[in-house]
């Protein structure tokens, strides 16, 4: 007897101890899938904020894109208008070289036309003059070289002038072309900055978006 009744107590023991456990570990589960689903509920939350910050990144950067276009826009309007404006200076230049070549011309055409027409004059009153005129031959001879070298002397003043007028007009527009071409290469240069920029900001948004979505995909 006081064996049986040692046997029931250790079962009743045992049976206990076996009820105790399978309570803990019912307690435990629900405590394990409470925590998990609130683990779960924190992460879907912290996820839904990121996707949102994410969004809003991705908002702000196609509003920077866009005022980047319409930069970039405006910046190619302004090298079409530059470029124009060297066009028509360029032309302007060689209507001017035309014109200063044609001027000297005319004015090499003047004095050779004067020149001749002087030396006609002389020669008819030379020829009017012969009889009278000949006891005075060298002084007409010294006469007529004064005037011409006179006369080419004043010729050869007034083209200098002129070349140096135009030479001087000339290097001025020169100058203006060679500052509105360094004011264009300016302008390509900003406008490659500017692309840059823009290039590095996307491909840095995009790189953020990408780790974001790695570490997403490694946290589950």
């Amino acid at each position: 007897k006081i064996i049986e009744r040692k046997e029931y107590c250790s079962t009743v023991i045992l049976l206990t101890f076996q009820t105790n456990i399978l309570t803990e570990l019912k307690n435990w589960k629900l405590n394990l899938v409470q925590h998990h689903k609130l683990q779960m509920r924190q992460e879907k939350e912290k996820h839904d904020a990121q996707v949102k910050q994410l969004q809003n990144e991705m908002e702000n950067l196609k509003d920077l894109l866009h005022t980047y276009e319409i930069s970039v826009t405006r910046k190619d309007e302004v090298i079409t208008n530059l470029t124009q404006a060297l066009e028509k200076q360029k032309e302007r230049v060689e209507v001017m070289k035309m014109f200063a070549l044609w001027r000297i011309q005319h004015v090499k055409a003047k004095q050779e036309e004067y020149a001749i027409r002087m030396a006609d004059k002389h020669f008819q009153t030379a020829l009017m003059k012969k009889v009278w005129a000949a006891w005075r031959s060298v002084s007409e001879e010294r006469w007529k070289e004064k005037v011409t070298r006179a006369c080419q002397l004043r010729a050869e003043d007034i083209c200098v002038q002129l070349t140096n007028d135009f030479e001087a007009k000339i290097a001025e527009l020169t100058a203006s072309l060679e500052q509105t071409k360094a004011e264009v290469l300016r302008l390509h240069s900003e406008r490659d900055q500017y692309e840059d920029t823009m290039k590095k900001a996307f491909m840095r948004g995009v790189c953020a978006l990408n780790l974001e979505a790695m570490t997403m995909f490694q946290t589950k």
